[in-house]
């Protein structure tokens, strides 16, 4: 069952919700997408971690989530914020499966995608590039996630990345590495605050 939380914010997508919900929890699961330890917190670890960022979204943003395993924090984006068009960044083809499925039986085939590759590949920049915005979750250190996802974002565009307690050291330790990239810092910024405790916090990059 959903937190309380889940009905005050998205009362329009709880029902999409709960259903992407059981589609982590059961054949998420199984095919080893989410950890057997993770089910047991499958909302606030994943679900509500994740659309906590749809706060940093402007209305029609167009999004690319690398690394994106079982749909997070994209896809859940995508649930509770249908204005977003979506592209679903991931390597491994069980993945990629698991994503189309869920894609299709929620409905949101028109307005989200599911891109096999990584998101350094050629084919990968040239369908998936010229994004707003990029979200990523515990794919790489940060000066390698800077040099995977800025040749996906326009110039002025923003990179969210999911980092938690370690999003200070992160920036301390790459300071030299995003200055060559021309990354602009806009700083740690926390989101979801009343909808998940602790908030879940992000590095703001911008590409120059």
């Amino acid at each position: 069952m959903p937190p309380a939380v889940v009905f005050q914010r998205f009362p329009a997508q709880v029902a999409e919700l709960r259903k992407y919900a059981g589609w982590l929890a059961g054949p998420g699961s199984v095919r080893g997408l989410i950890g057997p330890r993770g089910v047991p917190r499958l909302w606030d670890r994943h679900l509500l971690n994740s659309v906590a960022l749809a706060e940093l979204l402007p209305a029609g943003a167009r999004l690319v989530d690398i690394g994106t395993g079982a749909g997070l924090p994209g896809l859940a984006l995508a649930i509770v914020r249908p204005d977003l068009r979506v592209d679903l960044v991931e390597s491994l083809l069980r993945r990629t499966d698991f994503l189309s499925e869920v894609v299709a039986d929620l409905g949101l085939a028109e307005r989200v995608r599911v891109v096999r590759g990584r998101a350094e590949d050629r084919p990968v920049i040239e369908l998936a590039g010229g994004a707003g915005y990029l979200t990523a979750r515990a794919v790489a250190p940060l000066d390698k996630l800077v040099r995977l996802s800025f040749p996906l974002l326009v110039r002025g565009g923003s990179l969210l990345a999911m980092k938690g307690s370690s999003a200070e050291d992160e920036l301390a330790r790459h300071a030299d590495a995003l200055g060559k990239a021309r990354a602009e810092v806009r700083g740690v910024v926390e989101c979801g605050v009343g909808l998940i405790d602790p908030p879940t916090r992000v590095i703001h990059l911008v590409r120059r």
